[in-house]
């Protein structure tokens, strides 16, 4: 069953057809960073304007020398930016409408743990997923492919939005996480100290909001003592690298506490913060071969992802009218279809 999906959730507009869930025939990726950089994040109006103008050319490519027609059409319908989601959703509809094809609506966060499925088939559930990127930090008992259970997330800032934050105050601009982590590489993690967030009977929530306003305040103290000079009064690598630490002891410990709590052998770890070298060197370190994490093209939004889910949603019997909506925030462990 070859499936054509659309991700249009931020800032990347992607186009990817899999087949039976599992095997990867095509997957375009579109980056919208050069455009977001002038403003230091995403501007949502822009992201719509830019994948309206990139859905149809992504598709053609897409389609062409994909062995097989198209048995049924996907698109991720929640969460994300809503001018943006509607842009693929409806893209979605046309072309099902047009060829007369199943509609499957896919959540976005179930798309990122399919990720897995197309890296690793041998992988099944039940498995604990823990999805970290610039939008979500949770950690997910998958116990079918369509039967989800939150174990724990954050309680305010995503990990990556605080990498991306973090960046920001450095003054090292946007997408901010992997320039973070350069700047990090050669820096003493253990020079500067930040705070790594305990909540009172939640052992499995995580926050992230303390260790940005330290930070923030770090930066602005060095601002009122020096100035314009204030860079040159910290030593940046090692305020990286310990704010880097702070974030990914937060996570690999909250993600490690889980699995053995929950008693999982298999953890995955998916979203774009999975390509953090540091983060999964950890988690290897800890976890050993319970540990499996997609190649870095799957990590961060992409359509292939939610073309493998919505093969596992559709064999559920997931089938959605033209009218189906697009929403902002959703539950990950609610189907999207409308009754």
């Amino acid at each position: 069953m070859n499936i054509l999906a659309f991700e249009t959730s931020c800032d990347e507009t992607s186009v990817a057809i899999v087949r039976d869930g599992r095997e990867l025939l095509a997957n375009e990726v579109l980056s919208q960073n050069d455009l977001h950089a002038l403003y230091g994040g995403v501007v949502p109006e822009i992201a719509s304007r830019s994948h309206l103008e990139a859905i149809a050319p992504l598709t053609a490519k897409a389609l062409s020398g994909v062995p097989g027609g198209i048995d049924a059409v996907a698109a991720t319908a929640a969460p994300g930016l809503i001018g943006a989601l509607l842009v693929g959703l409806n893209f979605a509809k046309g072309y099902a409408m047009a060829k007369n094809l199943p509609l499957i609506p896919v959540h976005h966060i179930r798309g990122h743990i399919a990720a897995i499925y197309l890296a690793e088939p041998e992988i099944k559930p039940p498995f604990l997923a823990a999805i970290v990127s610039g939008g979500n930090t949770q950690f997910i008992e998958v116990l079918d492919y369509t039967d989800m259970r939150v174990a724990g997330g954050t309680r305010d800032d995503a990990a990556g939005e605080a990498f991306d934050k973090g960046a920001r105050l450095l003054g090292l601009g946007y997408p901010g996480g992997a320039a973070l982590s350069r700047l990090a590489e050669p820096g003493d993690d253990a020079k500067y100290r930040f705070p790594v967030a305990d909540i009172e009977g939640a052992p499995f929530d995580t926050s992230f909001s303390g260790v940005k306003t330290a930070l923030r305040n770090l930066v602005h103290h060095a601002k009122q003592l020096y100035g314009d000079d204030w860079a040159e009064s910290l030593d940046l690598p090692s305020v990286a690298a310990s704010y880097q630490k702070a974030i990914i002891s937060a996570l690999s410990g909250k993600l490690c506490a889980a699995a053995d709590a929950l008693g999982y052998d298999t953890v995955v770890l998916a979203g774009g913060v999975a390509a953090n070298r540091r983060l999964c060197t950890e988690l290897r370190s800890k976890l050993g071969n319970r540990i499996h994490i997609p190649p870095v093209f799957l990590c961060g939004d992409n359509a292939a992802m939610i073309a493998s889910q919505a093969f596992y949603e559709f064999l559920k019997g997931a089938r959605a009218p033209l009218s189906q909506n697009a929403y902002a925030t959703f539950d990950v462990a609610i189907p999207l279809c409308q009754s």
